[in-house]
């Protein structure tokens, strides 16, 4: 039973979010948008995926990773809002069954690792193992990331304390090959979702030929020419937010520009 998680607000609050994060974070790396749902009235909770946060394991199938998750629907517990970050995304989709149909759920997948190829695969491996092995600094990230404040960089840095290089390495290897597209197949009917996926120019977290196109309740947004990354929750959570169905909201158009505050950060990377 999981129940590693970081809390945000009160349960009492009208509406729910879980927000699941990705490999190498924790739980509390969500904060800066947890605030930001918190001030929308909701309830957030972030739980420590296996693995993470000192937590154990050594099964680390997407299907397992998903599934030490249902204590957080137990008691026909249900969400308005579910993220997924990364390895959060293909997480998130993992479930679908399980979601309980009396309420309407919005999921958002934040630059989701949805297919990676071999040599991607790898690429992750040396990277997020690295950051593993050697855990860089707040200021380091700071330095590297100008759009990412104090707080940001040192709950990076608690992620990759808090992980390990076996974590890593397994949880790619088992879930070789790593191909989760074929899960958008059935969306229940009470489920919409929202594909966020950074600048390709930056970095590609999946391969966009292979995103679900015209596919009903489902719309997908690629940030091309914005400079934003991958740690999209850091660099720009105003789109995200975006997403998030709120009362009174108009409805997002693919022609709208971006939040004034992601344009102003965007003008710092200038």
């Amino acid at each position: 039973m999981s129940i590693s998680a970081t809390q945000w607000g009160f349960p009492s609050a009208p509406k729910r979010a879980l927000l699941l994060h990705g490999l190498t974070m924790c739980s509390s790396s969500w904060d800066g948008l947890a605030q930001l749902l918190t001030a929308e009235g909701f309830f957030v909770v972030a739980p420590n995926l296996l693995g993470h946060a000192w937590r154990g394991g050594s099964d680390f199938r997407m299907s397992t990773y998903a599934k030490d998750l249902l204590p957080y629907f137990a008691h026909d517990t249900s969400y308005d809002v579910i993220m997924g970050h990364s390895l959060g995304g293909p997480v998130a989709l993992e479930l679908l069954p399980f979601l309980p149909t009396k309420k309407e759920t919005t999921i958002i997948l934040v630059d989701p690792a949805l297919d990676l190829n071999e040599t991607q695969a790898n690429a992750a491996v040396s990277y997020l193992s690295q950051e593993t092995m050697t855990v860089r600094t707040a200021e380091e990230h700071m330095a590297e990331n100008h759009t990412w404040s104090r707080n940001d960089s040192v709950l990076r840095v608690l992620g990759a304390t808090m992980c390990s290089r076996t974590v890593v390495e397994q949880t790619i290897q088992q879930n070789m090959p790593w191909c989760f597209g074929g899960l958008f197949k059935n969306i229940p009917t009470h489920v919409k979702i929202a594909i966020l996926i950074s600048d390709p120019k930056e970095i590609l977290a999946c391969d966009l030929e292979k995103l679900p196109r015209d596919m009903e309740r489902i719309k997908v947004r690629i940030l091309e020419n914005t400079g934003i990354g991958h740690w999209m929750q850091y660099e720009c959570p105003e789109i995200i937010m975006e997403e998030v169905p709120l009362e009174g909201k108009p409805a997002r158009t693919s022609e709208d520009q971006l939040p004034k505050a992601s344009q102003q950060k965007l003008m710092a990377r200038m």
